[in-house]
């Protein structure tokens, strides 16, 4: 063999030899390269305002989510916004989430969902405890939505709410309904309750208020007419339930609302929903589309079937009313009673 072909065959290897070590050098960087990071999904969480039952929600909104398998500040981000019940404040709020292209919004409470569904026909928005998404023309239909919004309604078993009443009250002639004027959802279910209690052959009287400034008065007034006070799932009235009991309580005359919450700040008794619950639902939705393993569109609005008692023993004490042995007997063995 020549030497030109010797110094040709040594070439040749050093080139195989250099190539190899170029591929398994860019193999290794391949190899450890770091993989880009899946950015985390924000869900914008719009609020009302402040008071127990709404804040209850969004405390079962996040449990929902744990449940699931998403992390706070790991495998989710929440952007929580609290309108404290300004109607600009929801519209801001709203536009807000849309910028920022949330996953997914929820809305406690009708007017913030109403608001967020005119911000977005987009983003998937979750109904966090609607009374009646249907009625407040957030979807077309309670059983298939059809757009961008689903989620969990509040809508309390009213026909076991009167019976409650009146086992409390049963000389009860006239009941008093009192709810805010521009809560679609408390007019919903004052108008409800009003058939109802008219087919038991009972007076209704109806009483509005368009905001907390009212409730005294009216208050006042109501007091002096009824035997019984029933309050649907109004959050005007719930963010000031104790200036309504301070009235009624005055007058030896009781109050059942609608939300667990309310009881314990006041009311008598109710057959209603746990507020923590309805939102463990609404979290479990938002989960549920954050995965992909279901779309607003065809997905039913969730409903309760049935309630749950909740007493308040010390409010029966101080009003001098008498609890009768079958609901006491309930609240001990699956309700839940303040004392």
């Amino acid at each position: 063999m020549s030497k030109n072909v010797k110094k040709i065959i040594g070439f040749l290897v050093l080139l195989v030899v250099l190539l190899g070590g170029v591929f398994i050098f860019q193999r290794t960087q391949a190899d450890t390269k770091p993989t880009a990071k899946k950015e985390t999904p924000t869900v914008g969480v719009l609020q009302l305002m402040s008071h127990p039952a709404l804040d209850s929600i969004y405390k079962g909104i996040k449990q929902g989510l744990k449940d699931e398998g998403y992390t706070l500040n790991k495998d989710v981000k929440i952007d929580f916004q609290n309108a404290q019940g300004d109607q600009s404040n929801l519209k801001t709020m709203s536009e807000k989430f849309v910028n920022e292209k949330v996953a997914a919004a929820v809305g406690i409470a009708t007017p913030s969902a109403q608001a967020l569904a005119n911000a977005t026909k987009d983003i998937p928005i979750v109904l966090g405890a609607i009374t009646d998404p249907k009625g407040a023309g957030l979807v077309k239909d309670n059983k298939k939505p059809g757009g961008n919004i689903t989620g969990v309604s509040d809508q309390a078993p009213l026909e076991a709410q009167l019976e409650l009443i009146q086992k409390f009250m049963p000389k009860m002639k006239t009941i008093g309904i009192i709810s805010t004027s521009s809560d679609d959802s408390a007019q919903v279910q004052a108008k409800m309750m009003t058939e109802l209690a008219k087919k038991a052959n009972l007076t209704v009287k109806n009483y509005t208020v368009s905001s907390t400034n009212d409730i005294t008065q009216v208050a006042g007034q109501m007091a002096n007419e009824v035997d019984a006070v029933f309050v649907p799932t109004d959050n005007t009235i719930a963010s000031a339930m104790q200036t309504l009991v301070a009235a009624t309580d005055a007058k030896k005359i009781p109050v059942f609302p609608t939300v667990d919450t309310m009881v314990k700040d006041g009311g008598l008794a109710t057959i209603g929903l746990d507020q923590f619950k309805l939102g463990v639902e609404t979290g479990k939705m938002v989960a549920a589309i954050l995965k992909g393993d279901s779309k607003p569109a065809t997905t039913p609005i969730h409903f309760e079937t049935s309630g749950t008692l909740y007493l308040n023993e010390k409010v029966a004490k101080k009003l001098g009313i008498t609890v009768p042995a079958d609901v006491l007997k309930e609240a001990e063995k699956s309700g839940e009673i303040t004392k």
